[in-house]
């Protein structure tokens, strides 16, 4: 039976659309980043609110509108090695000293943070497109 049941969950896995990235959310521990994305441009609800964070925040005027870095850096290759934690620290503490705002301020990064991640990460990972999103049950 658990046999059945971890052959069911592997295909169903595979089947889906679904991209995962391990980071680490504790000592020796992975915690799965989600992110859904269709013909590189439609994406999960979650996924489409961290873009949208990601626009009302302005992010591009230092690291760019396709995310290759400006002023600020490259988050395709930052999000390459940057594990969640560190990606929370930075988001919610700032990098003053090289021009990072801190946003612990901002009630929208509060609510979003962990889907800009996501959306980040599949930018990264080359799955997502830059440019424009749209739900992936949008018409």
């Amino acid at each position: 039976m658990k046999g059945r049941s971890l052959l069911l969950l592997t295909m169903t896995l595979a089947a889906s659309s679904a991209s995962f990235a391990q980071t680490p959310s504790g000592p020796g521990q992975m915690k799965p980043v989600a992110y859904k994305v269709v013909d590189g441009n439609k994406v999960d609800s979650d996924t489409l609110q961290g873009w949208k964070t990601w626009r009302a925040l302005a992010c591009e005027r230092c690291h760019g509108a396709k995310q290759e870095g400006m002023v600020g850096p490259s988050l395709i290759d930052a999000f390459k090695t940057l594990d969640k934690n560190e990606f929370h620290r930075t988001v919610f503490g700032g990098r003053v000293d090289k021009g990072m705002p801190d946003f612990s301020s901002s009630q929208m990064m509060q609510k979003n943070w962990e889907n800009l991640f996501a959306y980040l990460k599949g930018r990264s990972d080359g799955k997502i497109n830059p440019g424009d999103l749209q739900a992936i049950d949008a018409k």
